[in-house]
C-alpha cells in the first residue's frame, strides 16, 4: 500500500516549463550552459524567481 503522502503530493502530470540551469555538485550551485553562476544572470533570476529556507536559522549562526 502506498503512504498516504504519496497520494496527495506528487503531481498528477509533469509541468511542460523547462529550468535553463542545472545544479552542479562540485561548485555546489546552479549553473547556466555556458557555465557562469545562474545568479549572474538577471533574466533568468527574474523568471525563475528565488525561495527563502529558514531551515536552521536558529541553531546556525550562518544562514
Amino acid at each position: 500500500m502506498q503512504p498516504f503522502v504519496l497520494k496527495h503530493a506528487i503531481p498528477a502530470e509533469r509541468s511542460p516549463a523547462s529550468v535553463p540551469y542545472a545544479y552542479n555538485a562540485a561548485l555546489q550551485l546552479n549553473v547556466l550552459s555556458d557555465g557562469r553562476p545562474a545568479i549572474a544572470d538577471r533574466a533568468v533570476l527574474l523568471a525563475t524567481g528565488t525561495t527563502t529556507s529558514t531551515a536552521g536559522s536558529k541553531t546556525h549562526f550562518d544562514d
